[in-house]
């Protein structure tokens, strides 16, 4: 499968949420979202990640936009990781791993010299005609939410 680009459609994806709700992109058909993957919850780049997105909610909300976090981790891991950090978000747990392959954001990577499979953090901006707008990959948390958010503006 070819990397997504900007004007791709962006791939649609049910996934179990937080709160015992179902996480997909087609529920959200004419409005944009920003869709950003993690890597793992309650560490300490997703944590601040996470924050720094909740933190702009309100800001997404008056643009019409929502924000959607993807992780391998579980709904319930999800749940207590929103708890813990009063966190305002709709996470998706794709435990499976098939939407962050769609996206593709499952890559090797290498940590202390071992190599494994895992989430590159990476986030996308999708229109509201499912599009993807903007992208971001290889994502350095500080500023990126800020910086989303400024593109989300021009949509």
């Amino acid at each position: 499968m070819s990397e997504l680009a900007i004007g791709d459609s962006a791939p649609d994806f049910d996934l179990e949420g937080n709160g015992g709700e179902r996480v997909t992109l087609s529920a959200l058909k004419g409005k944009p979202a920003v869709v950003y993957f993690y890597p793992k919850d309650d560490t300490p780049g997703c944590t601040k990640e996470a924050i720094a997105f909740t933190s702009l909610r309100s800001n997404f909300d008056s643009l019409g936009i929502t924000v959607i976090g993807l992780s391998p981790d579980t709904a319930a891991k999800h749940d207590k990781f929103i708890a813990k950090h009063d966190l305002n978000l709709r996470l998706g747990a794709d435990t499976e791993t098939g939407t962050a392959q769609a996206y593709g954001v499952w890559v090797e990577k290498n940590m202390y010299g071992k190599k494994y499979m895992g989430v590159e953090r990476s986030t996308f901006l999708v229109d509201a005609d499912g599009k993807i707008a903007q992208i971001w990959r290889k994502v350095k948390v500080p500023g990126h939410a800020e910086a989303v958010l400024e593109a989300a503006r021009a949509l």
